[in-house]
C-alpha cells in the first residue's frame, strides 16, 4: 500500500489547496457546483434531479455531485485518495464529470466514462490522459478547439460549436461500468441532449453508440429498424417526433480514442480527423471538413 497522501494538495494551475476528492464550491477551476447543490443519491433521485434541471449550468452542477451508484462512488474516491505515483503531488477531483463545452453546441461528442487518472483527477472530461490528447488534438486540427491539448481545468482550453459528454459520469473500475450503472446514469445524458439540442452526435466507441441510440429512443426519436450497427465512420439519421427536414439528428461513429486502439493503429489520426470532419460538416460548423496539419 502506498503511504497516505497529505490531506491538502495544491492544484497545478492556481496553486490553491484542495482535498481529494474536491469539495463542491471550494474554488477548483470550472467547478460548476456550490456547497448546497442538489445531490442525487439513488437512481430515482437522478431521474428527478435531471428532469428538474432547467439549464446546462444547473445540470452540470448536479451531475458533478451525484452519489447514486455506491460502487462507482467508492472507486472514484479511493482513486482520489491514493493517486497514481506520477500525480501524487496533485489533488484529485474524485467526483462525477459533467459535460463540457458550448451549452448549445450543434455537435455533441459522446464518450464512455472518465479515466481514473484523467478526468477523475482533473475534473474535466477527456482531460489529462492520452485519450483526451487524441480527441482534443483532432478538434484543434478541425478548428473547433482553442488548444491542441487539455491538461487541467482552467488551462484556457475552449471549444467552439462542440460539447463533450460521457455516457457514464464516474470513473468505473477496469473502465467497465455495469449495466445497472449505465442505466442509472442515462437520465443525465437524456437531459443534456434535451437542453443542448445538438444536430449531430459523434459516438466514440460502441458503448457510446448504443448509449446514443438508447437516449434517442427514450426521448421519443425515430430510430431506424433494424438498429444501426456501430463502425468507424458509421452514420445514422434519427428523426425527432413531429418534425421533418430540419428535425433530423445525425449519429456518426468513431472508434474510441483508447490507448488500445491508438497504439495498435486500429484508430489513426487520419481516421479520427475524417470522423470529426464528417460530424462537423453535418453539424454545419464553419470551416468543417478541412482538418489542419497533423504532426
Amino acid at each position: 500500500m502506498p503511504p497516505p497522501r497529505p490531506e491538502l494538495l495544491r492544484h497545478p494551475l492556481p496553486g490553491d489547496l484542495h482535498r481529494s476528492p474536491v469539495e463542491p464550491g471550494s474554488g477548483w477551476p470550472e467547478d460548476p457546483a456550490e456547497p448546497g447543490t442538489r445531490v442525487a443519491r439513488t437512481p430515482a433521485g437522478v431521474v428527478r434531479s435531471a428532469a428538474a434541471s432547467r439549464t446546462t449550468e444547473q445540470l452540470d452542477a448536479r451531475v458533478s455531485v451525484c452519489r447514486a451508484c455506491p460502487r462507482l462512488v467508492a472507486w472514484r474516491e479511493e482513486v482520489a485518495a491514493t493517486g497514481r505515483r506520477a500525480y501524487r503531488d496533485q489533488p484529485y477531483w474524485g467526483r462525477p464529470i459533467s459535460g463540457w463545452g458550448d451549452a448549445h453546441a450543434p455537435l455533441l461528442v459522446v464518450g464512455l466514462a472518465p479515466a481514473a487518472h484523467g478526468g477523475n483527477r482533473t475534473g474535466r472530461v477527456f482531460t489529462g490522459d492520452r485519450s483526451g490528447d487524441w480527441i482534443f488534438a483532432a478538434l484543434h486540427r478541425a478548428g473547433l478547439a482553442a488548444q491542441e491539448r487539455s491538461d487541467h481545468a482552467g488551462d484556457g482550453q475552449h471549444l467552439t460549436g462542440v460539447r463533450i459528454a460521457a455516457a457514464v459520469r464516474c470513473a468505473p473500475p477496469d473502465n467497465l461500468p455495469t449495466p445497472d450503472e449505465r442505466a442509472a446514469c442515462a437520465p443525465w445524458l437524456d437531459r443534456e441532449v434535451q437542453l443542448v439540442r445538438p444536430r449531430v452526435l459523434l459516438a466514440l466507441g460502441g458503448i457510446a453508440w448504443d448509449a446514443s441510440l438508447a437516449c434517442a429512443r427514450r426521448l421519443g426519436w425515430a430510430v431506424p429498424r433494424p438498429a444501426p450497427r456501430f463502425g468507424h465512420g458509421a452514420r445514422a439519421v434519427l428523426a425527432l417526433p413531429g418534425q421533418d427536414g430540419g428535425g433530423a439528428v445525425h449519429l456518426v461513429g468513431s472508434y474510441h480514442v483508447s490507448q488500445q486502439n491508438t497504439s495498435t493503429g486500429r484508430l489513426t489520426e487520419a481516421m479520427l480527423d475524417d470522423a470529426v470532419a464528417l460530424a462537423a460538416a453535418l453539424a454545419g460548423l464553419p470551416g468543417a471538413g478541412a482538418p489542419g496539419p497533423r504532426g
